[in-house]
């Protein structure tokens, strides 16, 4: 093979000049029909070698716009948590609250008045909604208020967090009352794009 490919260089020079650069061009364009580009010969010579693409999804796969997938209601009706949570969330600028409140809503809930929002950062938020004391979070904050978290509901919120949604735990009265569960929507073409 070496003594075949020393011929080969010799013989012919000048076509082993131009097949390289020109395989590297034909690549590059075929990359740029399919929505490829590549920022150099090398990184298109090392794509021969990816075994894992990581992406960032919001605004790449996702369209970065959260809804309300799933409400978990333990003690009082969906329609009612969905109620008080939005009426809570109301004043709060967070991408979660605000779909929240757009789902609620979408469902024709009127916004109740709240009394003393706290919002407490990388936890949740706390307020009073129509005589309730509603927590909504993280188990950090449910801990904090003193909701214990049924094995239900924990088996629940790690199913859902599973499939890539972001849950809440919703605590009344510091009793836990339900889980809701919101998701980034896919774009269309996402599948075949990736």
């Amino acid at each position: 093979l070496i003594n075949a490919i020393a011929v080969l260089v010799i013989a012919c020079p000048c076509a082993l000049g131009l097949a390289t650069p020109t395989a590297i061009m034909v690549g590059m364009g075929k990359g740029a029909e399919n929505g490829i580009l590549f920022k150099n010969s090398t990184a298109l010579e090392r794509a021969a070698e990816i075994k894992t693409v990581v992406l960032d999804k919001t605004g790449t796969i996702t369209k970065g716009e959260l809804t309300v997938t799933d409400i978990v209601a333990f003690e009082f009706s969906a329609s009612d948590l969905l109620q008080w949570v939005a009426s809570a969330e109301k004043a709060s600028e967070h991408p979660l609250a605000q779909a929240i409140v757009r789902e609620a809503e979408a469902k024709g809930a009127s916004l109740l008045p709240v009394q003393r929002f706290l919002a407490l950062p990388g936890m949740g938020i706390t307020a009073y909604v129509d005589g309730k004391l509603l927590s909504i979070g993280n188990a950090k904050l449910m801990h904090q208020h003193g909701v214990a978290i049924m094995i239900e509901a924990q088996t629940r919120v790690e199913a859902l967090q599973a499939q890539g949604k972001t849950a809440m735990f919703i605590g009344v009265n510091n009793a836990l009352a339900g889980v809701i569960a919101l998701s980034d929507t896919i774009k269309a073409g996402s599948a075949e794009g990736v």
